[in-house]
């Protein structure tokens, strides 16, 4: 027996861009819910000589990288915010 959950495939996330500034990820996250884009912003650990408190990661699911991408692009460009495009599986790390 085989039911429809076994063909889909689960953890299909990827890291679409790394940003510094608070402020581009507050008008990011503003733009994907008004677009229905889900979304998750990873923080990764500071580093002891390199400390960037603001860094964060927004992961996407592989589906809508394109608009996603798509709306960093245009909310990045306009406001003149840095951003570094990283497009890579994320590594889930649960447990």
């Amino acid at each position: 027996m085989q039911t429809s959950y076994t063909t889909s495939t689960v953890h299909n996330e990827i890291e679409l861009c790394e940003i510094n500034s608070l402020e581009c990820k507050q008008l990011i996250e503003k733009e994907f819910l008004k677009n229905h884009i889900s979304y998750y912003v990873r923080w990764p650990k500071p580093s002891f000589f390199g400390r960037k408190k603001d860094l964060c990661i927004i992961c996407v699911h592989e589906d809508v990288k394109e608009a996603a991408e798509t709306i960093v692009r245009s909310i990045c460009d306009e406001a003149g915010y840095s951003v570094k495009f990283l497009m890579k599986r994320s590594v889930n790390h649960f447990l």
